[in-house]
């Protein structure tokens, strides 16, 4: 029920800090928008110290240390990829209208007749 609680009164302070923009409607831009991070802020302090909130804590940093092992491919890998998938798009381009007008051709000047 606690938890409960605390992810309640996280998203009313994230609520509180979207009000208090509109509300400050009058005073300077910084100001406002610093009214939104300060809720966001609070709320997200306040949904931290839920077990939810320690559980995603944990995934999140579990996932950056997956991240971080990721061999990520090197500027000429991703070009060279690039271009392949480039040059294929094109020729099966070229494939799929030459069979267009191959069929539209058999169909229409051999099969009916027509032209």
């Amino acid at each position: 029920m606690a938890d409960k609680l605390k992810f309640a009164l996280a998203l009313a302070l994230l609520a509180a800090g979207v009000v208090g923009f509109y509300v400050l409607s009058g005073q300077p831009l910084v100001l406002r928008v610093l009214s939104v991070l300060a809720g966001v802020g609070a709320g997200i302090a306040v949904a931290a110290l839920s077990e939810p909130g320690r559980r995603f804590i944990g995934f999140a940093r579990e996932s950056i240390t997956e991240v971080k092992k990721v061999v990520w491919p090197s500027r000429k890998e991703t070009t060279q990829t690039t271009g392949l998938v480039f040059v294929f798009a094109v020729v099966m381009a070229l494939f799929l209208w030459l069979t267009d007008k191959s069929l539209e051709w058999v169909l229409y000047d051999l099969v009916l007749g027509w032209k």
